[in-house]
């Protein structure tokens, strides 16, 4: 049975991207669309949330001005910060659909609001860019998980003066490729890493357990990030920057129900299809198959 009490809250957001070419936006914000379009809620008995509705994309960006879009990215995680939270307070398992991976700024701020939480990152890039590392920041949708612990644009790291949204040692990265090029620093900082190759040499639902174990009872619970581009881009090419090397859509599923499966998972954002990139729908097919086994009897 799927969670009792799962709602689905479309979160249409692109602030946080690079336009895609000259005169475009990206089209990641049309992912709520899609996947109700092929029966996304009647499929996982969920309710309708509604949507949170973001600003005006702008492309206009010049370098050394931080990130492009961050007043209405910072607007728009307040919104969603209070909406998921009155959903949780109500009782509800909110499965948050993206948009671009800079909602995660929003509904990490929403448990910050509540508490200690800890983060599975399921993505095949660490998007830890950052000050420190790289000689400008631009794009927060590369630059989320770096956010959300405190690096980069001032105007996004402590949206309600409460500091970081999650400590380092309270989040485990899953499913980014060998070669990322921020591996070495999450290492020096103690943030755990399990690569695609790793975490398919160790076993999916073994690796999945050991996360749980990992992130421990120090944290009242937990939120999953899961960008689509962890899967590998030949079944999932629909992405603004598809990855080979990466998870199949049966090995996603299996991870992320064991999972959803804990009591202390407490919900779910998916980001960055584009269904501009799936004329056909046949990635959108995918993806609502691929939750459909993720919620089937992973709860009562």
């Amino acid at each position: 049975m799927r969670p009792p009490s799962l709602v689905v809250l479309d979160a249409p957001s692109n602030l946080g991207l690079r336009p895609p070419g000259p005169g475009s936006v990206p089209g990641c914000y049309k992912q709520p669309w899609a996947l109700r379009d092929r029966g996304l809620l009647h499929r996982l008995k969920a309710q309708d949330s509604g949507a949170v509705v973001p600003g005006r994309y702008q492309a206009a960006w010049r370098a050394g001005s931080g990130d492009r879009n961050a007043p209405a990215i910072a607007a728009f995680s307040r919104a969603l910060a209070n909406r998921v939270g009155r959903l949780l307070d109500d009782g509800h398992w909110p499965l948050v659909v993206g948009g671009d991976c800079s909602i995660l700024l929003g509904n990490l701020l929403a448990l910050k609001r509540r508490g200690r939480y800890g983060l599975i990152f399921m993505d095949a890039h660490s998007d830890f860019r950052h000050p420190g590392n790289a000689p400008a920041v631009g794009a927060a949708a590369g630059e989320d998980l770096a956010l959300v612990t405190g690096r980069g644009d001032a105007r996004l790291v402590d949206l309600d003066g409460l500091g970081p949204s999650l400590r380092d040692d309270d989040v485990v990265l899953v499913g980014i490729r060998p070669q990322d090029e921020d591996r070495a620093e999450l290492k020096k900082l103690g943030i755990p890493v399990i690569t695609s190759t790793s975490l398919r040499r160790a076993g999916i639902v073994a690796t999945a357990r050991r996360t749980l174990a990992h992130l421990g009872k120090r944290v009242h619970g937990f939120w999953i990030h899961l960008d689509w581009d962890v899967v590998d881009l030949t079944e999932m090419p629909a992405a603004d920057c598809p990855e080979p090397n990466g998870l199949s859509f049966k090995e996603t599923a299996a991870f992320l129900r064991t999972l959803v499966r804990s009591p202390r998972c407490v919900g779910l954002e998916v980001t960055i299809y584009d269904p501009d990139l799936d004329p056909q729908g046949m990635v959108a097919e995918r993806i609502v198959a691929c939750l459909e086994t993720v919620f089937r009897g992973a709860r009562s």
